[in-house]
């Protein structure tokens, strides 16, 4: 039977069916389902509600404070699951200093606190309750050692205590935190009054972008030519996104998906402009980029096509650049046996070819010291999430 897919972003909406994708601008004077409606009615009104299928990315994702006791294991392994659940990471504490790390200003969405082996005593005690209590946080989870279990549960209200992500062998366990966390996002996504709403056209659950767009990655060869090991960057108004691979990655964590992802949160080109601008300036290698696209500084602070052009430029440099080796906070992807980009996203009908093509090429010459790049491939009709739908 037909169905109807519908991809509500930050800045556009996207409706599926039979094959063609038609996107629309979001007027944001309307509630999503008004707007909605006032644009294709029509076209809604044909579907029964079972038959409509509907994911979102307008929440841009949630923030989390992770407190663990080593870099080479508890925020390791905590970091690698919340950014593959589509968190975003304010800030992680090492617990041994805990006391003289500031503590984040704005509103954390889950507080992760991991460390010690379930064999492992008294890991954490009241240096980090005197922590929390500064800290504004609307949810907190437990992961670590099952001897600290009873403790946090006494002092921390509304705690929720999960299988510690740490096995006796050293080994990652993440399904317990990921389905958490994603659970948490999901949440979030339906609590939004504008997305509530839509269920008044549908009787299926609606999920988040990110995680049809993952679910979508084993049949992207079906549909495009891509060669493994690939990546995929969504570019969009609140976020940016990469869907990546996992023979990219080096390091000791053993899981069981063959595809991950990260989320910026701050590196959207509309909702998220101010932070993009502002990390653009911060990056050492932005200017000479700029210089390169034969445009001034200038252009950051402008609101033209031409600004919004080189604004989605910079944000696939800046991506590629936070995950190279060159950059030590994010997930480290092995970008020299890259051998496909995709793209997908508003990027899409901003960019041509060739301009996403100069972009990768400087970013492979000057961060990589390469004479060559990945084959790069635009999403031009904004179909990877159907696949996935």
């Amino acid at each position: 039977m037909s169905k109807l897919y519908i991809d509500i972003g930050s800045t556009y909406f996207k409706v599926s069916q039979k094959g063609n994708i038609e996107q629309y601008f979001r007027n944001f004077d309307k509630n999503i389902l008004d707007d909605l409606n006032s644009k294709c009615s029509t076209i809604v009104n044909q579907y029964s509600k079972e038959d409509i299928h509907i994911c979102s990315s307008a929440n841009g994702g949630l923030s989390t404070l992770i407190v663990g006791l080593t870099n080479s294991f508890s925020l390791k392994y905590a970091i690698n699951i919340a950014f593959n659940s589509g968190i975003n990471i304010i800030d992680t504490v090492l617990y041994s200093k805990l006391e003289s790390e500031p503590v984040p200003l704005e509103v954390i969405d889950v507080v992760i606190v991991v460390g010690g082996i379930d064999s492992v005593e008294k890991v954490f005690d009241e240096k980090l309750l005197n922590y929390l209590e500064k800290v504004n946080y609307q949810n907190i989870t437990y992961v670590g050692s099952a001897k600290n279990r009873d403790f946090l549960i006494q002092n921390l209200e509304n705690i929720v205590v999960l299988e510690n992500i740490i096995s006796d062998k050293l080994q990652i366990q993440e399904e317990a935190l990921k389905h958490y966390l994603t659970d948490l996002y999901q949440s979030d996504i339906v609590g939004k009054e504008d997305i509530k709403q839509l269920y008044e056209i549908t009787s299926n659950q609606i999920y988040s972008t990110p995680y049809i767009v993952n679910r979508s990655l084993p049949k992207i060869n079906e549909r495009l030519d891509v060669a493994n090991p690939f990546i995929v960057v969504d570019i969009g108004g609140a976020t940016t996104d990469i869907h990546y691979s996992r023979d990219l990655v080096n390091d000791n964590i053993l899981t069981e998906n063959g595809y991950d992802r990260l989320v910026f949160k701050k590196l959207g080109v509309y909702k998220s402009r101010e932070s993009l601008v502002h990390t653009a300036k911060n990056n050492e290698f932005v200017f000479e980029l700029l210089e390169y696209l034969n445009v001034t500084e200038n252009i950051l602070e402008e609101e033209s096509t031409k600004a919004t052009k080189t604004l989605m430029q910079l944000a696939i440099f800046l991506v590629l650049y936070k995950v190279s080796k060159h950059h030590g906070q994010y997930v480290e992807l092995n970008l020299d046996i890259l051998n496909s980009i995709v793209l997908t996203g508003g990027i899409t009908k901003v960019l041509t070819q060739e301009e996403v093509e100069d972009i990768v090429l400087f970013f492979y010459k000057k961060i990589l010291q390469f004479h060559h790049a990945p084959t790069t491939l635009l999403d031009s009709n904004y179909e990877i999430w159907t696949y996935g739908i």
